[in-house]
């Protein structure tokens, strides 16, 4: 299970790991720690990283890799214009709901 450092970590890749917003990180890993459906604990990780801009700088990179990671370790294909649209749509709609993610990561599964 990811913990917040490695959330850090992964930002580091992009820019500095500095947070910005870190009660929206803490929810998300809480909430993350209370499901085992991992497409579950992406949407949040994912809305606390897009649409609450977790970091100072590198959300989009930051969740586009997490999104990556997730499906690497549970052995799935992804489409990568897909992906591109749902960082889009989270971005540009505002979108919270966390069944509606949900609908839009596995859509972006193949």
């Amino acid at each position: 299970m990811l913990t917040k450092q490695d959330i850090i970590e992964v930002n580091k890749e992009f820019d500095k790991g500095r947070i910005v917003n870190e009660g929206s990180l803490d929810f998300a890993i809480s909430s993350v720690r209370k499901t085992k459906d991992w497409v579950t604990q992406l949407a949040y990780i994912l809305r606390a990283i897009i649409v609450d801009h977790v970091f100072e700088e590198g959300n989009k990179r930051t969740a586009a890799a997490l999104f990556v990671g997730y499906c690497k370790v549970h052995k799935r294909a992804y489409d990568n214009y897909k992906l591109e649209l749902l960082i889009r749509d989270l971005i540009l709609k505002n979108i919270t709901d966390i069944a509606e993610i949900r609908t839009r990561i596995k859509d972006a599964i193949v």
